[in-house]
């Protein structure tokens, strides 16, 4: 199982505020079955430099040292990388390589909360097929009812490149037809939780993929799980 989407390292953006929070949430993640967890920390560009932002993520890293003191269970394998809000002319930006999850090319992208525009579209076609990264589009379900022409949304999926739903999602019947919807057609998806503490925000892949296996069966977490792996390559 693999939770492609936490802000779970300490101190960093408005997920986990200290240690306590982010032990806790792995030993969550652990005792859900989830053994492979991308940590995907906000970054703007409009708020931050690519620089302070990268050692503010070392800073935090630096924090898990810790947890070996305070572990009482296998510590989930742990990917590091960025939740990398979309900016006009992010297609020649020449700094993503420092942003996607560390020792790969996989860029894990938010797109604003409007009506998509030819200009989005083509920013993400030069990440995929000028700088050659991997785009994952996160939680996708929450762009849809902003896209009241669908062309650009039906453009961009056309791209080779995967979305991100949250586990979340699929307990909320307002989006849960959405979601299920979109693993029955077309799209390449994968799971994350988009946990933040362990209160408002807590992971719960394991309930939202209950929902899955329920409403669609066993088969279809097999394809999310198999094209996970493909994904990060293990």
């Amino acid at each position: 199982m693999m939770d492609f989407h936490t802000h779970i390292l300490p101190g960093i953006d408005d997920g986990s505020q200290n240690l306590g929070t982010t032990i806790n949430m792995f030993a969550e993640e652990y005792q859900q079955g989830v053994d492979r967890i991308v940590a995907t920390p906000h970054f703007y560009a409009n708020q931050t430099s690519i620089e302070h932002f990268i050692m503010k993520r070392e800073r935090s890293l630096e924090k898990l040292k810790e947890m070996s003191s305070y572990e009482t269970f296998q510590m989930p394998k742990l990917y590091v990388g960025a939740e990398v809000y979309y900016f006009p002319g992010i297609g020649k930006a020449q700094m993503l390589e420092k942003l996607c999850i560390q020792e790969t090319n996989i860029l894990m992208l938010e797109l604003p909360f409007c009506q998509w525009t030819k200009n989005i579209y083509e920013d993400i076609r030069l990440i995929i097929e000028e700088q050659k990264r991997t785009v994952i589009l996160v939680h996708i379900e929450r762009y849809f009812e902003f896209q009241k022409n669908k062309d650009v949304w039906n453009a961009i999926f056309e791209l080779p490149l995967y979305g991100q739903i949250n586990a979340g999602s699929f307990l909320k019947w307002k989006r849960r037809h959405t979601c299920l919807k979109f693993l029955t057609q077309k799209y390449r998806l994968v799971l994350g939780s988009d946990c933040h503490n362990m209160e408002t925000r807590p992971p719960n892949l394991a309930e939202g993929r209950q929902v899955i296996e329920k409403k669609l069966g066993r088969q279809v977490l097999e394809e999310i799980d198999t094209l996970g792996s493909h994904i990060l390559g293990t």
